[in-house]
């Protein structure tokens, strides 16, 4: 399960340094691609694998699934982290999350998700009163 908040830096090649307590967990290797609300996805390779076998059990004749497949295949990257706990995040994947240099790395249950710190800062600002607002919407019988 990954949490939390951290606050890290794309170097000039593009690298980012993985949060340190989750760097065991994903030192056999992991898969970024697009996220919504234009932020990217980290999953470990086997939640990648479990998503895979989920799709390719969808009815392929649902367009949504269709397309949903294509963007999320076609942009994935399978990355192993250097020595230093580093990956690289493909330029393509870097422009389509408007990722400089400023990142924020959040812990969202299965996944990782890379965000531009100020996009990161917008969303949690549109969001927060929602969340506090929100009820038995989400989760019934459970909070």
């Amino acid at each position: 399960m990954f949490l939390g908040t951290h606050h890290l830096r794309l170097d000039e090649k593009g690298r980012l340094f993985l949060p340190a307590k989750y760097r065991e967990e994903l030192a056999e290797g992991l898969v970024i691609t697009k996220g919504q609300e234009r932020c990217l996805y980290v999953f470990p390779v086997e939640e990648f694998q479990r998503i895979t076998e989920a799709l390719r059990n969808a009815p392929v004749t649902a367009k949504a699934v269709r397309d949903y497949s294509r963007v999320l295949f076609a942009s994935a990257s399978d990355e192993v982290a250097d020595k230093q706990g580093r990956i690289t995040v493909p330029q393509a994947l870097r422009e389509y999350a408007g990722l400089r240099r400023d990142c924020v790395v959040i812990g969202a249950n299965t996944r990782l998700e890379i965000w531009d710190e100020h996009a990161w800062s917008a969303y949690l600002a549109d969001q927060e009163q929602a969340f506090a607002d929100l009820s038995e919407e989400v989760l019934p019988g459970i909070l």
